[in-house]
């Protein structure tokens, strides 16, 4: 379900959009805050630009917007109409579980942003295997 070569594939795990051999963050872990947004400047293996022009991330603002509602509906679901909370509690656990994701909701969404923009190269592997098997 999950394999490389496949966005989503790309997105759940923050790796290159390219060639998904490396993460794009120089910490994984997102609620590492001091970290949350320190990025490689490039992938080590395709050597892609992530940061494609200056201030391109800023439209993952407009995706995690996005996101954040659909994480708030998750928790309305779950409180409200699963587990029969009062509307109090239903807004409660909605602001609770947008204070807990908000670094993963950071990340999907910069995950998410960049691979509108980039997209899966195959022949970025066939190239560096080929170049790794002449030398």
């Amino acid at each position: 379900m999950l394999k490389k070569g496949g966005k989503l594939y790309s997105i759940l795990t923050g790796s290159c959009p390219k060639c998904h051999l490396e993460s794009m963050y120089e910490d994984k872990n997102p609620y590492h805050l001091g970290s949350l947004f320190k990025m490689h400047e490039r992938c080590s293996h395709c050597h892609t630009k992530y940061k494609i022009e200056p201030s391109f991330f800023y439209g993952a603002m407009y995706v995690s917007y996005a996101v954040g509602i659909a994480f708030a509906v998750a928790a309305f679901v779950i409180s409200f109409l699963l587990l029969g909370a009062t509307l109090l509690q239903t807004f409660l656990s909605i602001i609770g579980t947008l204070v807990v994701f908000l670094p993963v909701i950071i990340r999907l969404s910069r995950n998410i942003w960049i691979n509108l923009f980039m997209h899966y190269d195959p022949a970025i592997l066939r190239k560096g295997s080929a170049s790794r098997n002449a030398s």
